[in-house]
């Protein structure tokens, strides 16, 4: 049995202390096995292709996540850790400036070796030295809390590697599937509808409870205006229509910067959609298939996302109140496609809460020093790990960004008593 699988491997009854470290060891133990998981349907060369400046390789993914664990745990906290090699500190360091020097990201694809083989090798051995630190007795808190880290920046990564190889794959003009049978995000199930919500004098931002990115906090006051958001996702069918209007032709609905890109880069469509003989198509990780009318449209930019909004009559909604509907019972249980189905791009400039301190040292440069020019999106993607997302996560991105698991759900202004069309469909 390898230490991966025993430490997956049933305990008798331990003790509270006992329990915890036990489920993080096995917390730690299914996240390392999932990415293996995620990358063995792939081959080497799928692993190895850079499709863009954006896009990692796969084979970078899996060394990256290892570094971590490598550079803020093994190296530091434990007393008879061995690196595996010299070099790797700089080939998969990300953008950590107090750690040091690094390959440059546009590069990632130029570094054909280390081989795969030896990113396994890699892995196996940073793997068998964090399960002897994390299995032995009374692990030191801050491995702990480093620990907890990693498994939730691997996460973050393991959707990386999905959405990242999905562009690699797009690019082959035989349009391969990654998973032939991957579902996607979860249909609309019926018209939506708008969901009123009152004004709103409370707090948002993570309670202090569980594992949260520091970006989630501090949990501070917020007034919120009473307001509307749709019951569901725009769809791929909701999309047609805006194409079919000159969405995409008319600069009314666009921010100045989102018009010039978009006509720079001839943008007609979402990303991944091609025009086959007469109708659209999509490529998502089972291949190419037809447009779904039901299922939400994904990757697609903020300003394409803002530029529907307001085609539509409606607007995104802001990031405090996208968590204010998330987290009203009365609201969440009538929403779908929250969490599990799509990103949702909000109206909010990712910035920092009040009263925010990014931590010292390298780990603080994990998010506080990008808030500045991205928007914040919520919920979660269907390839987002299921136990990685929460109410209170803030993911973010710049606005021209296309190739991540992004969609949009309408919101608007409490509409006037004198609005006949106040109880419409979004």
């Amino acid at each position: 049995m390898s230490k991966l699988e025993s430490a997956l491997a049933p305990q008798p009854a331990p003790t509270t202390a006992q329990s915890a470290q036990q489920t993080l060891l096995a917390d730690w133990a299914k996240t390392r096995a999932h990415s293996g998981y995620l990358a063995e349907c792939l081959s080497a060369e799928d692993q190895q292709v850079q499709s863009m400046a954006d896009v990692s390789p796969t084979k970078w993914h899996l060394a990256h996540t290892t570094w971590f664990f490598e550079q803020f745990i093994l190296q530091p906290l434990s007393v008879d850790y061995a690196p595996f090699d010299a070099d790797y500190g700089y080939l998969f360091n990300s953008y950590y400036e107090a750690v040091g020097s690094r390959h440059p990201r546009p590069q990632r694809g130029l570094l054909t070796r280390p081989s795969l083989a030896q990113i396994h090798a890699y892995r196996a051995h940073v793997d068998r030295a964090m399960a002897a630190l994390l299995g032995a007795p009374k692990p030191d808190s801050e491995v702990i809390r480093r620990t907890r880290l990693g498994i939730n920046h691997e996460q973050q990564h393991q959707e990386l590697i999905l959405s990242d190889i999905q562009h690699v794959l797009s690019l082959n003009p035989t349009a391969p599937s990654y998973r032939a049978d991957w579902a996607g995000p979860a249909r609309r199930s019926g018209q939506p509808r708008w969901l009123s919500l009152d004004r709103y004098e409370g707090e948002i931002g993570h309670a202090g409870e569980g594992f949260a990115f520091d970006n989630e906090g501090p949990r501070h006051r917020v007034l919120v205006p009473a307001f509307e958001i749709a019951s569901a996702l725009v769809t791929e069918g909701d999309w047609l229509d805006f194409m079919a209007a000159g969405g995409y032709a008319d600069p009314q609905w666009w921010m100045a910067d989102g018009w010039a890109l978009s006509q720079s880069e001839r943008w007609q469509a979402p990303l991944y959609w091609r025009q086959g003989d007469g109708d659209w198509r999509v490529f998502d990780l089972s291949g190419e298939r037809g447009v779904d009318p039901d299922r939400p449209v994904a990757h697609i930019s903020w300003y394409e996302a803002d530029a529907y909004a307001r085609w539509a009559g409606a607007r995104l909604p802001t990031e405090q109140e996208w968590e204010r509907a998330a987290a009203a019972p009365e609201t969440a249980a009538r929403a779908e496609q929250l969490m599990t189905a799509l990103w949702q791009w909000t109206a909010s400039a990712y910035s920092a809460y009040p009263g925010f301190k990014a931590s010292a040292g390298a780990l603080g440069e994990y998010n506080g020093k990008f808030m500045c020019n991205q928007f914040v999106l919520r919920g979660g993607a269907h390839a987002t790990p299921v136990d990685h997302s929460r109410i209170t996560y803030r993911n973010f991105y710049y606005p021209h960004q296309r190739w991540q698991f992004a969609g949009l759900r309408l919101a608007r202004d409490v509409p006037s008593p004198r609005d006949d069309e106040s109880k419409g469909e979004p």
